[in-house]
């Protein structure tokens, strides 16, 4: 009876855990929706404005430019890392770093590293092994193109001044509920990519194309942050409804082999008290 006891408290067990597994896949679920929206929204806006951008800084000078598209030989290197500040997400977290150690290795082996971290999670990991230059965990209580601007702002400023030579971003970007995808992204400088013939032929710039892209080079790069940190957030939502979806698949597996296993003791117990009973009356009879 002692071992039908400790069965029934660990089915009970279970059963909590279950609860609390299923209100935590419908709390991601309902803010997966609305995350999802979100950056499906934003995605064409920010791209083709990134694209505009590299158009137009393709066909001019670097002078003109500005200091954003100012290519310089690489040696100090900003990663910032976006992860989550929870878990309970599957290996949302865990690509990320693996993502971080990945491109640390293979790409900027040898050169001056440093790690801009957005999230709690990827901050305690990384910053045991590399150097941290500030790690902002408050983002995600309040996630708005304001906030973002204030981090994208900081990055600007640190490439600026000359503190690093390239800025990239390692971001999930969300698939679907069940898919996220470890993404490493150039933020500066702006990257130069070749265009065939030439641009200004069919358009007439008001005003010039070096003032318009002295505008556009902030607005792109706060809106290409705010868009990266925004697929995050959608992606680890997906990733901790599944994680959360099979944990509790998983926890009624165990619950209904625990079931099964508590009835075929009990019934054993009760054979064995029949038998002894049975046994008793012979024995009398006798």
């Amino acid at each position: 009876m002692a071992n039908l006891k400790e069965i029934r408290n660990r089915i009970t067990s279970i059963g909590s855990t279950m609860k609390i597994t299923s209100a935590m896949k419908l709390v991601s679920a309902a803010k997966l929706k609305k995350a999802q929206d979100a950056i499906t929204a934003m995605r064409p806006y920010a791209n083709k404005l990134t694209e505009l951008l590299q158009n137009l800084s393709a066909t001019l000078d670097a002078d003109a430019s500005g200091v954003y598209a100012e290519q310089r030989e690489v040696s100090k290197v900003l990663l910032v890392v976006v992860s989550s500040n929870r878990g309970l997400c599957g290996g949302f977290n865990t690509s990320i770093i693996k993502k971080t150690e990945q491109v640390i290795a293979e790409k900027y082996q040898g050169k001056d590293i440093s790690l801009y971290t957005i999230g709690k999670k990827a901050n305690d990991i990384l910053a045991k092994k590399y150097k941290v230059v500030k790690n902002d965990v408050n983002i995600f209580n309040e996630l708005t193109f304001n906030n973002t601007t204030v981090i994208a702002e900081e990055l600007m400023e640190l490439y600026a001044s000359g503190d690093f030579d390239k800025i990239e971003i390692i971001y999930n970007v969300f698939k679907n509920a069940a898919t996220q995808i470890a993404t490493l992204e150039q933020f500066l400088p702006i990257e130069p990519i070749e265009v065939e013939g030439n641009v200004s032929a069919d358009y007439i710039f008001e005003p010039t194309k070096a003032e318009i892209v002295e505008a556009l080079i902030p607005k792109s790069l706060k809106t290409q942050l705010y868009k990266a940190i925004r697929d995050s957030f959608a992606a680890e939502h997906g990733a901790r409804m599944t994680a959360m979806h099979k944990a509790t698949d998983n926890a009624k597996d165990l619950r209904d082999g625990l079931l099964l296993t508590y009835n075929k003791a009990r019934q054993a117990a009760i054979t064995g008290e029949i038998l002894e009973i049975v046994g008793g009356a012979e024995a009398l009879n006798n």
